[in-house]
């Protein structure tokens, strides 16, 4: 008797739940707002990833001014003033309107430090939360994602948004699987692992699996934007939708080069160049050299 209470219990719990869960999603649906709600935790991380939401902000109160801007961020400190002000002063982007702002108290949920092991799914799945609390505070119309949580599309699709995502790496790439199959030690392979077969083998199914859930909720998107060549080939293979996959070049700050006259002096100029110092772009390059005159 006690066994049977208990899962009749337990069966009233997760029917309760599941009737509380599909009553808020079509309370949501209904109340869809006609905005574009920007996924983008961190607003103030100052990187390429910032700029590429300011000037898709920027292009959509230009091409559909009827179109509300609204920004999901973890930021408490953010206000629709402060963010405006910030495209200014670190990008140069000048909003027409200063955007909606909806702040996010679960963010720790995403954050790297909360999962000190299987962090990707950990944080992948964390997204999902985060995503579940604010299409809950807004349902907008169309839900663009700029910060790569791509486990967040199913959910965006059941609340009735149009799901557009631009996608700056993807999460897991075909080149960390290989490293972990050929058992490179590497920032994503720590050496322990790769020394060991079966580490290196129960590591390589996580990663596969991981992959291809990667693929079915990437697949979720009715349009995805990618930065690169690179990121493109990646993505095309693990989402399996080319059709709906375009490659769109982050857009860059070319103003002060412009500025710059035709005609140079016949000292020739100094230019250093300082990569990103990230291991997985595989690279940490200092590079000094001269510009020659052109003849």
């Amino acid at each position: 008797m006690a066994i049977c209470f208990i899962l009749y219990t337990l069966l009233t719990i997760i029917f309760a739940v599941s009737l509380s869960l599909s009553l808020s999603v079509i309370n949501a649906r209904k109340s869809r707002k006609r905005a574009v709600g920007f996924f983008h935790p961190y607003t103030n991380d100052g990187g390429g990833g910032e700029r590429v939401l300011w000037c898709a902000v920027k292009a959509i109160q230009e091409e559909n001014p009827d179109l509300d801007c609204v920004i999901f961020t973890g930021d408490h400190d953010s206000s629709s003033d402060s963010l405006a002000r910030r495209a200014v002063d670190r990008f140069g982007v000048h909003l027409q309107s200063p955007p909606k702002v909806i702040h996010l108290s679960k963010r720790k949920w995403i954050e790297e430090r909360t999962y000190p092991h299987f962090t990707m799914i950990g944080q992948s799945l964390g997204s999902v939360y985060l995503a579940w609390e604010a299409l809950r505070k807004f349902t907008p119309l169309y839900f663009l994602d700029t910060s790569g949580y791509a486990f967040t599309y199913p959910l965006a699709r059941i609340f009735g948004c149009k799901v557009v995502c631009y996608t700056h790496y993807p999460t897991i790439s075909l080149d960390m699987i290989s490293r972990v199959r050929q058992r490179n030690s590497m920032y994503n392979n720590d050496a322990s692992i790769a020394k060991s077969n079966w580490l290196s083998t129960c590591k390589l199914v996580y990663y596969r699996a991981f992959s291809w859930m990667y693929g079915m909720v990437g697949s979720c998107t009715h349009l995805a934007m990618v930065n690169s060549s690179w990121t493109k080939s990646h993505i095309e293979v693990l989402w399996r939708i080319p059709e709906r996959i375009t490659r769109v070049y982050p857009p860059c700050d070319t103003s002060g080069l412009q500025a710059f006259p035709l005609e140079r002096s016949s000292d020739p100029p100094k230019i250093i160049s300082v990569a990103q110092f990230r291991p997985e772009k595989s690279c940490i390059r200092l590079i000094c050299f001269s510009l020659r005159p052109l003849h």
